[in-house]
């Protein structure tokens, strides 16, 4: 008796879903999500992929999972300890999380490497929390 054939789609089948199934559930993903799940499996090979790690911490942020988006940017400002916009990405991250020194000392350091985009900071979202301490004001004369 010869073995039943599987069809496209059979669930019974043990090599995973169906080509199409997983088509089916690309195309229903958001873009964020999409990305957060490539850059996420590019990461597992390559975990020191600087420009990557960049992006799917923005992405962490957008989607609100602030605590990952911490996570990748203090690996960033490991890997790449003298370049500003880490440096600021981190100051945002903590700041976002109520990590108010933290923020500060992060973004000190963002402008002592250089990050000028003062209308930028004043402005940032992200930073909403920093703007009603002193410190904010006094650190951002110190580079204007």
């Amino acid at each position: 008796m010869a073995a039943p054939h599987e069809r496209p789609g059979d669930s019974s089948s043990s090599e995973g879903p169906a080509p199409e199934t997983s088509t089916r559930r690309l195309r229903e993903q958001s873009q964020l999500d999409f990305e957060l799940e490539f850059l996420g499996r590019i990461l597992e090979r390559d975990p020191f992929f600087t420009d990557a790690l960049r992006v799917h911490g923005n992405n962490l942020a957008a989607k609100g999972e602030y605590g990952r988006a911490l996570k990748i940017d203090q690996r960033l400002v490991r890997l790449l300890p003298d370049r500003n916009i880490p440096w600021y990405n981190l100051a945002c991250s903590y700041a976002v999380l109520g990590m108010t020194d933290l923020s500060f000392s992060a973004l000190q350091r963002a402008l002592e490497l250089g990050y000028r985009h003062l209308d930028h900071v004043r402005r940032d979202p992200d930073l909403k929390a920093l703007r009603r301490d002193p410190r904010f004001s006094r650190l951002l004369r110190r580079f204007d």
